[in-house]
């Protein structure tokens, strides 16, 4: 059972690959899914791990990303329901 997931969209997919760098590096979490638009000019990285975990690992992962990129959003879900976790194909 998945305790949270976190989102982080970023523009550029340099800024991304940084910002997911640092969130794996801040906390003991994993990534779950990766969305590539406009060419990997707009990133959505999604984790997941503990509530506190994922908090953390998204305030590191924004951080880092917006120092190269502009971060268009980012959200923690804590106890998501599993009609949302089967939308990243992950065991509920």
């Amino acid at each position: 059972m998945t305790e949270a997931i976190g989102l982080l969209e970023i523009e550029g997919l340099v800024a991304a690959i940084e910002g997911l760098d640092a969130m794996v590096k801040a906390a003991d979490v994993r990534l779950i899914h990766s969305e590539k638009r406009l060419g990997g000019r707009l990133v959505t990285i999604i984790i997941a791990g503990s509530v506190s975990a994922v908090d953390s690992a998204i305030d590191a992962g924004e951080a880092a990303a917006e120092r190269i990129g502009k971060i268009y959003g980012r959200e923690v879900i804590a106890n998501p329901h599993s009609e949302v976790t089967k939308f990243f194909d992950m065991e509920s």
